[in-house]
């Protein structure tokens, strides 16, 4: 995800499915090892076991992951975990399932699980599509939150953009009636196309009173450090919020 990550400079290669017919051919990500802090490494190993769920395509029980019932949030690409923290301490009747690749990402927001004792967040370190298509089911979730994902701002790189018709309607799938889904952008052409998806997708209703589709900042999403800078600099952010219908 793009402001709390690390955007990604290095060049990309397109994927071949010629060769292998059953790989994803265009991923939202780039891997990159990244640096590692010392406080980073030590969550790792100390909250990880505890906080951290391994991927398998199989279906998760999210009531034995968190150990109770109650309402389940879906967090993709969290980046390095501060509004993802701050979110889960405000809203402790809640419990958060944060899916990230990146390693220094997954250590930053298990540094602040240990810092802050929060125990209504869970992790999985991998991709997000996978984890969508084989471990959560279906009406399994009450919301999810997809902030600043990677703009992929090339024009030639549109298409690695995460927000799609087709991921789209496999996560509001994942979404019980009456849920939400909600997206937070700073590019602007990229909350144009959001805002394009997610009014296609007949199950899906805007929450938005505004005539421009965007709606408010809700109270429970934190500004952080890069969008406040942007906002100071006069860049515009752009919210959505859907509801499942």
């Amino acid at each position: 995800m793009e402001n709390e990550n690390i955007a990604s400079a290095e060049p990309v290669a397109e994927d071949s499915t010629a060769e292998n017919p059953h790989r994803r051919s265009i991923r939202s990500f780039v891997l990159r090892q990244g640096h590692l802090s010392t406080g980073q490494a030590r969550a790792l190993e100390e909250f990880g076991p505890k906080f951290c769920i391994d991927y398998t395509p199989a279906a998760l029980d999210l009531d034995a992951a968190f150990g109770r019932q109650a309402p389940r949030v879906l967090e993709i690409g969290f980046g390095m975990g501060q509004a993802t923290a701050q979110i889960a301490a405000a809203r402790p009747e809640t419990d958060f399932l944060g899916v990230e690749v990146h390693t220094p990402g997954v250590g930053s927001l298990l540094k602040l699980i240990g810092e802050q004792s929060l125990t209504n967040l869970r992790i999985v370190q991998h991709d997000a599509v996978e984890v969508l298509e084989h471990m959560l089911t279906p009406d399994s979730l009450d919301g999810a939150h997809i902030f600043f994902p990677d703009p992929w701002h090339k024009k030639r790189h549109n298409k690695r953009r995460l927000i799609k018709p087709e991921f789209v309607k496999q996560l509001v799938s994942r979404i019980k009636t009456g849920g939400y889904l909600h997206l937070a952008t700073d590019w602007e052409d990229y909350a144009i196309q959001m805002l394009e998806v997610l009014s296609a997708e007949p199950t899906l209703q805007n929450t938005a009173s505004s005539d421009t589709g965007y709606a408010e900042r809700p109270d429970y999403r934190p500004l952080t450090k890069f969008e406040n800078r942007g906002i100071k600099l006069g860049h515009g952010v752009w919210d959505l919020v859907f509801k499942k219908i």
